[in-house]
């Protein structure tokens, strides 16, 4: 698999990450164990995860299968902070305290004394984000970090926090939802981490699983959208609006005899700025299809006409 440089800095990531949304609620031990192994046979090393998901639960798991599946120092691990659970549900929480407690707590989960990557998951608009600035520069100081960045940020957001954090450690990363369901990064925040150094990293490629098809004409009862957890997260893409790029992907992959799957990693995979794709698969098959589309180049034409199908409305003053 390709190792690509994330923006500018020396750290590599393959092409394509292991997201581990489900593991430990609707990934168990056995199939998260044959995900990572079958993941990193394919030269997969970037492996993402968060403290918010499953409470903690992903990580453990993780952090059980380090030295036993494969070596720490095999992979780019990569977590995130930022969202802590609490009696009334998730409190988004973006303060240093918070965000240097879960990473303490995260690296007690996984049996590491670092990560290659740490996260602020998600805005706070309670925290200013000088003070989220300088929790990131103490994560790398400290070593408990070798390099930071930003998920599911504005594009100016983007912009301040590499300004901040300019000499020291630099802003590394911007992790954001991006498929051919969903383009709106391209409006600031990509060409942001592009025109700052930042690499970005694609979550949901995949369109939280609309893209490869299974939804087209009902919903599988083994489905996220049939999942109690995770309905609501797939349902906003299951509306009228999406359908058009759905059936084109279709009718490309039958096209090229591919998996639709496999169309829309590869259109993402290539996209400008991009460093890597994070794959989130529920079952070992599931992923195996995923690898499948490593060696899927697309023809220009069919890019382009998938570029259209889906391009996002833009406005003043993106467009001016």
């Amino acid at each position: 698999m390709e190792q690509r440089h994330l923006g500018r800095t020396g750290l590599r990531v393959s092409r394509l990450g292991l997201g581990t949304m489900t593991w430990s609620r609707d990934t168990d031990e056995h199939e998260a164990t044959e995900q990572l192994r079958d993941f990193v046979d394919a030269g997969g090393t970037l492996v993402d995860t968060s403290a918010s998901y499953a409470d903690g639960g992903a990580e453990e798991l993780l952090g059980s299968l380090l030295g036993d599946v494969v070596e720490r120092d095999e992979l780019v691990l990569c977590t995130k902070a930022g969202v802590r659970r609490t009696a009334d549900g998730a409190v988004v929480d973006g303060s240093r305290g918070a965000l240097l407690a879960s990473l303490d707590a995260s690296l007690r989960r996984l049996g590491t004394d670092h990560v290659d990557l740490f996260l602020v998951q998600t805005p706070d608009p309670r925290t200013p984000l000088e003070e989220t600035a300088s929790a990131l520069r103490l994560a790398v100081s400290s070593g408990r970090a070798r390099y930071v960045g930003l998920a599911n940020h504005a594009g100016w957001q983007v912009a301040r926090a590499a300004s901040l954090l300019e000499h020291d450690p630099g802003l590394a990363a911007v992790q954001a939802e991006y498929s051919l369901l969903q383009r709106g990064i391209e409006r600031e925040a990509l060409p942001a981490a592009q025109a700052l150094g930042a690499g970005v990293l694609a979550w949901s490629p995949l369109g939280r699983g609309v893209l490869t098809g299974k939804y087209r004409r009902t919903i599988p009862a083994d489905s996220r959208a049939a999942s109690p957890h995770l309905a609501g997260f797939v349902e906003p893409y299951l509306a009228h609006a999406g359908a058009a790029v759905v059936e084109a992907v279709a009718t490309a992959a039958a096209g090229l005899d591919r998996a639709p799957l496999e169309v829309a990693l590869a259109w993402l995979a290539d996209r400008p700025g991009i460093a890597s794709a994070i794959v989130g698969a529920r079952t070992a098959d599931q992923l195996r299809g995923s690898l499948a589309a490593l060696d899927l180049e697309l023809p220009r034409e069919l890019r382009s006409a998938l570029d259209e199908v889906s391009a996002p409305e833009l406005g003043y003053p993106e467009r001016f």
